[in-house]
């Protein structure tokens, strides 16, 4: 703001006015934010078998990783076998469209991913895969 001669003040129609424009961003920020679709981690790493014929899998919402030791951990958590419905009905809740993509490392036991793909399917996820390693 400047005098003028008379005493008064005026504005300089020069100065540009950035608020209106930060405010913009920071609406579009926090609605990218809001609506952006994070991946979740199992939570620990495992040796996946290879396979020549594998895809890339869209939509894919819950990781779970059956380890060597035959543990299951779900969004970095230690899942008992028992509580693998819940926790994906859980998940599944959240993203309705998403799917389950099971982990399973070599040395795991037939016994224990059955019993997680079985989970799966009967807590309302139908599109169940098995990862592997692109050979």
């Amino acid at each position: 703001m400047r005098r003028n001669k008379r005493g008064g003040t005026e504005d300089n129609p020069s100065e540009i006015d950035l608020t209106p424009m930060l405010d913009v961003v920071f609406i579009m920020l926090i609605f990218f934010i809001v609506t952006a679709s994070f991946i979740k981690e199992a939570g620990v790493e495992v040796n996946r078998p290879d396979a020549s014929t594998s895809t890339k899998k869209e939509n894919v919402n819950i990781l779970i990783a059956v380890t060597a030791t035959n543990e299951i951990w779900i969004d970095k958590r230690r899942v008992d076998k028992r509580a693998v419905r819940s926790v994906v009905e859980r998940m599944h809740a959240e993203n309705p469209k998403g799917a389950v993509v099971i982990q399973a490392d070599k040395a795991s036991n037939t016994e224990t991913v059955t019993a997680v793909i079985d989970a799966s399917r009967s807590a309302g996820v139908y599109d169940v895969s098995l990862a592997t390693e692109d050979s």
